[in-house]
């Protein structure tokens, strides 16, 4: 083993014979004999982290060899000291595996020092162990960061919008990836850009907390969108401004402009565009793929009009296949039968599955007695499709 290794470390793929081996570990080569002695060290240590991140963590030996570039053990003391602290604190063994291999620094953690006063600083907030536990798995190098100049202050920021704890982590866990950043150097610049346009409290609460990444951006880059949305006529008070906003901060101006591309494919012109994204600004965040597909089935399928659908562009935001086409077949058989205009359509597409059993299933048992059917078969179809 430790030729085997003396010979990768010094000669990389190069041959060694057993004379040149002799020569180079003799006695009469000090050198030799210490960078031995540093090899030796190394395995021994390597052999320990890897057979202990096995056996211990829990992880594959393909896992443990790729860990241990990153973390080495002398002694289990502190690794042994973190695996209790994680499982007095609530960890299962998988979680504590999954953590150990998205983390593996966190084995050289003290946990009395680093790891305990940010598990209470949670527990402070009213946060339950369980949640606290799941977003540390997802994001473990959470624990890495410093509580006092990175973790307080980002609660505190999100919380100032929030104005509650427990909508605060409720963010954090939608999120997670809030707590790995200096929210003061790019969210908080872009929260009070907000406000200084308008933008009501809620709206703010709102989009932070469904969208937070799109705050994760140059604050000037940030400013620059929000001026472009008031320039195209969006009232900083509606919701649909922090949308708009959202949907110029997804894209490049390349894609955007691929869009409109695919928008006039259909007939629509600029301003007609213009007029789609004001009312529904998640026209514009549509794969250029998904908006080919939901026209090509309204128009060609459906038989209504471009216009139709420019003038109603939120009936693009559903899906295809688990909403349109199941309640589009109910939709052919009741205007074929002429029971329906296409006028109607859109509170079909638009309403709540039990207002649409009632206003469009029900409702025409008698001049339409397979429409349940009908809708109940292409319906469980599309969901077949989703699950293959």
């Amino acid at each position: 083993m430790v030729n085997f290794l003396c010979k990768a470390f010094l000669h990389g793929r190069r041959t060694i014979t057993s004379s040149s081996t002799h020569e180079l570990l003799s006695p009469r080569n000090p050198s030799s004999l210490m960078s031995l002695k540093f090899i030796s060290s190394t395995a021994n240590d390597n052999s320990l982290t890897v057979s202990y991140l096995i056996n211990s963590c829990g992880l594959s030996p393909e896992a443990a060899l790729t860990v241990s570039k990153n973390v080495r053990f002398k002694t289990l003391e502190k690794p042994e000291s973190v695996l209790a602290f994680l499982h007095n604190h609530g960890f299962s063994k998988t979680q504590i595996s999954e953590v150990v291999k998205k983390y593996p620094e966190v084995l050289g953690s003290d946990p009395e020092k680093t790891l305990l006063p940010k598990f209470e600083f949670f527990k402070s907030k009213g946060v339950l162990r369980p949640e606290l536990v799941k977003v540390l798995c997802s994001h473990p190098s959470i624990l890495h960061r410093s509580l006092e100049n990175q973790l307080i202050p980002s609660f505190e920021i999100l919380n100032d919008v929030f104005k509650s704890d427990e909508k605060t982590f409720l963010t954090i866990k939608r999120y997670s990836r809030l707590l790995l950043h200096d929210l003061k150097t790019c969210v908080s610049p872009n929260i009070h850009t907000l406000r200084d346009n308008g933008v009501p409290e809620p709206n703010i609460a709102a989009i932070l907390c469904h969208s937070a990444r799109m705050f994760f951006t140059y604050p000037d880059k940030f400013r620059e969108s929000v001026e472009e949305v008031k320039e195209k006529g969006f009232n900083p008070s509606m919701f649909t401004f922090v949308t708009a906003v959202r949907a110029l901060r997804a894209m490049s101006k390349l894609t955007w402009k691929k869009k409109i591309d695919v928008y006039k494919r259909w007939g629509w012109s600029e301003e007609v565009i213009l007029m789609a994204f004001r009312r529904f600004p998640i026209v514009m965040t549509l794969s250029e793929d998904k908006i080919m597909g939901m026209m090509d089935y309204y128009v060609n399928v459906l038989g209504l009009e471009s216009s139709f659908i420019s003038e109603r562009p939120e009936l693009l935001g559903y899906s295809l296949k688990k909403r349109v086409v199941p309640r589009g077949s109910v939709a052919r058989v009741l205007m074929s039968k002429g029971l329906v205009k296409a006028s109607s359509l859109t509170r079909l597409f638009l309403s709540r599955e039990k207002l649409f059993l009632e206003r469009f299933v029900y409702r025409y048992q008698e001049e339409a007695p397979q429409l349940l059917k009908l809708y109940t078969e292409t319906l469980d179809f599309s969901r077949q499709l989703k699950k293959e």
